[in-house]
């Protein structure tokens, strides 16, 4: 079964699977918006203690599930839990809601992709501002509808390749070309004037309310299950695909080793792409001001003269509105760098989706092998694909709450305390998902390892390939550690999803 289920060529090549799926729009895109919208260096920082104590222990105890039970997330789970079996459905879950608005996403950065190819096909002609874009793409449903299709097709042919001639494949080629194209676009974006303002935002504790770009910090609670969910999100965590790709991997490797590179490789990009958004971003917004622009004020109605507190460093609009303008204010040049954020966001959206994909079809496939049956891989990755296409025709159709499947806001009127969506169903999907089953998911997962199974049934497995003396460490945060981080971003992500006040 283990050889009909394929294998990776090789570590290198399950590495660069891993982080390509670790790097994906929760680095490029969620992680510089969600560092704007908490006031900077103290995400950052939280975000790099979660990594540390939570991220590289489940990323640990997920690689060594799926290696010891060599399954899908629902047959590792069932193969070693008798409490907390059922977990596994939710690691199917996820990835599949996730998959809802993942491809809408993917089908945008295709969608800007080829607008600033024509733009820099067609020199001189009128260029609208990004904001013009961003609504008229979202008020065009037809339209995100078939990129999003797009955006399958090309998961659909690198799946059903399989592990090491699809997924393998593609991130060998994928990944260091995402890393060139960010480096390019970091230079770019360091050399605009104002941008090292934009740095200081990121890294110097404090200088968000100092410099007026928030008026005060958000509270630690907050800024925990953002920065929490971003790292789960980010780091392909609770969504089986560690455990799935784990599932694939030769008892040599050296877990230990291989998820300290996943958790680095992750937090250097997602450093990174905050490096190459936010100073960019800020140096548009300096750009602005200088200018002499002006805003209506939302609280007096009244036009007045921009501030820092105006540039837009949070919100999904950061990625499709504020850098486009940033590409469309740099002159002839901006359509090439356009054309290449928009390409390295869309290898990333690439590495990550075809990851959630396989979770899925691993599910199918593993469940025709124990029926004894060859599973037919291109068969299943095109129904899966088809199946998400159907969720995610309703997210495009959406067009984040500007058309005509939005149903939150008499839903809210009707029932009132039942929560806020933003409007949308992308943001309901991503809090069922990042806000809800993932957490949750590993949550029981650190409960079923620390308390049930004990966190020895792992180590054995760790240990057959690295010889680090982590024991103590692993066993004290998936014990203690690893719950409690959980259920404060749990309970945060509710709290901030419905509102409730907790904190």
């Amino acid at each position: 079964m283990e050889q009909n289920r394929g294998s990776w060529g090789s570590n290198i090549g399950f590495l660069l699977a891993a982080i390509g799926s670790a790097v994906g729009l929760g680095n490029i895109w969620g992680f510089p918006y969600k560092m704007g919208k908490s006031g900077g260096f103290t995400f950052l920082l939280i975000y790099l203690l979660l990594a540390v104590f939570v991220g590289f222990i489940i990323m640990m105890g997920e690689l060594s599930l799926g290696r010891k039970t060599g399954k899908g997330t629902v047959g590792a789970y069932r193969s070693l839990s008798k409490r907390f079996k059922w977990i596994g459905w939710l690691a199917v879950f996820s990835p599949f809601v996730i998959m809802s608005f993942y491809s809408v996403l993917g089908g945008y950065c295709i969608e800007y992709m080829s607008l600033n190819l024509s733009n820099l096909a067609f020199a001189g002609a009128e260029i609208k501002t990004g904001a013009d874009l961003f609504g008229a793409m979202l008020t065009n449903p037809f339209g995100c509808v078939m990129f999003t299709l797009l955006f399958l097709v090309i998961c659909y042919l690198i799946n059903r390749g399989g592990v090491s001639g699809g997924i393998e494949k593609f991130n060998k080629v994928g990944m260091p070309a995402l890393f060139v194209m960010l480096v390019i676009i970091i230079i770019r974006s360091l050399t605009l004037p104002g941008a090292m303002e934009g740095l200081k935002f990121m890294f110097v504790p404090g200088y968000a309310v100092k410099a007026g770009f928030i008026k005060e910090a958000p509270k630690f609670a907050t800024v925990l299950a953002t920065a929490g969910g971003q790292m789960f999100f980010s780091l392909s965590l609770a969504m089986g695909a560690m455990i799935t790709y784990g599932s694939y991997l030769s008892k040599q490797e050296d877990l230990v080793k291989n998820s300290a590179i996943i958790v680095i490789a992750d937090t250097i990009v997602a450093t990174m792409a905050g490096i190459a958004v936010i100073p960019a971003a800020v140096a548009n917004g300096i750009a602005q001001i200088n200018a002499g622009a002006t805003v209506i004020d939302a609280v007096t109605g009244l036009e007045r003269a921009m501030t820092f507190a105006d540039i837009k460093l949070g919100g999904p609009s950061l990625l499709f509105v504020t850098l486009q303008d940033v590409f469309q204010a740099m002159g002839t040049v901006g359509p090439l760098f356009g054309v290449i954020f928009y390409l390295l966001v869309l290898i990333a959206a690439i590495s990550s989706a075809i990851s959630l994909i396989e979770v899925v079809v691993t599910y199918f496939m593993d469940r025709a092998a124990e029926k004894g049956k060859q599973g037919n891989r291109p068969k299943v990755v095109l129904w899966v694909c088809l199946a998400i296409l159907v969720e995610a025709t309703v997210v495009a159709l959406d067009g984040l709450g500007t058309n005509v499947l939005n149903i939150w806001v008499p839903l809210q009127n009707s029932f009132g305390v039942i929560g806020e969506f933003n409007d949308c169903w992308l943001d309901f999907m991503d809090t069922l998902s990042e806000g809800i089953a993932m957490p949750l998911g590993a949550l029981l997962m650190s409960l079923m390892v620390g308390w049930e199974i004990k966190p020895k049934t792992l180590l054995d497995e760790i240990h057959q390939g690295s010889a680090a003396k982590i024991d103590g460490f692993f066993s004290f945060c998936m014990k203690f550690i690893v719950p409690l981080g959980m259920l404060l971003i749990l309970v945060g992500q509710v709290d901030t999803f419905f509102h409730l006040g907790i904190f």
